[in-house]
């Protein structure tokens, strides 16, 4: 186990000695799917509608697996050049799944030099697991921590990520060009919202992309509106309530609204589901409660089948505890 860990598992352990309820039987019962991938910890998920998959990184590989409605797991991306795969995000519109590669120093890789070191968007072919391009992050800012969270993509394959780490936010065209599209201290990370032992400083967490605007949710429960003719323009969302800390996952709905999704990593309590409706031009927003997950450490939400939601719960806790693991959970939730 790594010794930075220790701190964490000293304040979980106890609250997660909790059993995820198991959905009842019955036409309106939520779907669940006990995907069976051993050694596979997923942070996030997204899904193929062409294929009718879900795709999910892991935390402890560079990998890229397929995942089918009857929970049968196989390996798309194995890539050597990556060392953990964090965000992931499918664009069908060129036949690619972006991934986010970065080091916790929680894969079989890992070395204390690396940890946090790591930063890179990477390409692939969706159908073969092909790289077609890595796009490093980290050389563009000349050191410090980093650790590339979630990535979008826009209409014309631009694709934008955001750094739990840093107050950057980066853009990276079709072929893998990289630059930094903002620097802000609205993008920087909340000295008093850590992970004990484990990360310090969380900043933003997750992108989405709605209408000319890119919503970027930092860990703490805010959201910051970037325009994207004017970023420069960046601004705090007004909330009438935060999304609950730590916020892990957002993702826009069909009518411009956002889905989010807590981790409950720090408290061991059901993860929270949460509705995000937002004014004209995104300046201020509405949050409703919709859903509680079973899972505590719940760490991705996405889209999936008739366009139901569903929340991903990785088994971080046994990663962290160095614990194998048997497989992982793609969960049904409502959304409102």
């Amino acid at each position: 186990m790594n010794l930075r860990t220790t701190g964490v598992l000293a304040v979980l352990t106890a609250a997660f000695l909790v059993t995820p309820t198991v959905a009842l039987a019955g036409p309106s019962a939520p779907v669940v799917i006990d995907a069976k991938g051993p050694g596979v910890f997923p942070h996030s998920a997204d899904y193929d509608g062409r294929s009718r998959q879900f795709l999910v990184g892991s935390l402890s590989t560079g990998t890229v697996s397929v995942v089918s409605r009857d929970g049968q797991v196989r390996t798309l991306v194995d890539d050597p050049r990556l060392t953990s795969t964090q965000g992931v995000r499918v664009d069908l519109a060129r036949n690619r799944v972006l991934v986010t590669d970065v080091d916790l120093g929680t894969a079989k890789t890992s070395r204390p030099e690396t940890r946090l070191k790591t930063a890179g968007v990477a390409s692939y072919d969706l159908r073969t697991g092909k790289r077609q391009w890595y796009a490093d992050l980290a050389a563009l800012t000349g050191g410090g921590n980093h650790l590339i969270a979630d990535v979008v993509v826009d209409c014309d394959g631009t694709a934008y990520a955001v750094d739990t780490q840093s107050a950057n936010l980066y853009r990276i065209d079709r072929r893998g060009k990289a630059s930094v599209l903002l620097t802000s201290p609205l993008l920087a990370g909340d000295p008093n919202l850590d992970v004990p032992g484990f990360l310090d400083d969380i900043a933003a967490s997750s992108v989405a992309l709605a209408g000319d605007h890119l919503i970027v949710s930092k860990g703490g429960g805010g959201l910051v509106r970037v325009p994207l003719r004017r970023p420069e323009q960046a601004s705090v969302v007004k909330l009438n309530a935060g999304l609950v800390a730590l916020t892990a996952s957002i993702r826009t709905l069909p009518d411009g609204s956002l889905a989010a999704v807590s981790s409950g990593l720090l408290t061991g309590t059901a993860a929270v589901v949460q509705r995000v409706r937002p004014n004209r031009d995104w300046t201020a927003a509405t949050v409703t409660v919709t859903d509680h997950v079973a899972d505590p450490i719940t760490s991705g939400i996405t889209e999936g089948p008739r366009g139901a939601f569903y929340t991903v719960s990785g088994g971080l806790l046994d990663l962290l505890q160095g614990r194998p693991n048997a497989g992982f959970v793609l969960r049904e939730v409502r959304i409102g």
